[in-house]
């Protein structure tokens, strides 16, 4: 892979970590990139095992926890908030990630955990399956 296209997929992996909660599409994010939708979706899932719309939705439910674990927003209003607009298929995305359904999760007793930065409580929610190469190794995961 050219260093040019490593730089234009960051930038749009840079991009669904920011503007998570907005309309996001592949076809929006391949154009950014100077890419096709296909090679763009290929390029993706090479560099990041995962595709970018894995990618998303996992950011998107690693926000949504952390919304939960404060315990004062609503399962719906989670899912709104972080850009989800099918409650069904965020809870069902959010259960196969985290092992729990969303109101489970949320009314379990987080304590210390609530206060913890988003950006790091992922590490500790994200199930071994869905972390990044890096992550695993970082993790003492065997790929």
């Amino acid at each position: 892979m050219h260093r040019d296209d490593l730089v234009r997929l960051r930038r749009a992996r840079d991009r669904m970590d920011r503007d998570y909660a907005q309309p996001l599409d592949v076809p929006a994010l391949a154009a950014e990139a100077l890419m096709s939708p296909g090679h763009f979706h290929r390029m993706f899932r090479e560099a990041y095992d995962e595709t970018p719309y894995q990618h998303l939705m996992t950011r998107r439910i690693e926000r949504a926890a952390a919304l939960l674990r404060h315990g004062d927003v609503s399962v719906t209003d989670a899912c709104m908030a972080v850009g989800c607009t099918s409650l069904g298929s965020f809870s069902t995305r959010f259960t196969a990630l985290l092992g729990v359904t969303p109101s489970e999760y949320r009314a379990r007793a987080h304590g210390a955990a609530a206060v913890i930065p988003p950006c790091v409580g992922k590490l500790a929610d994200r199930p071994a399956g869905t972390r990044s190469g890096s992550e695993k190794r970082r993790a003492g995961v065997r790929a």
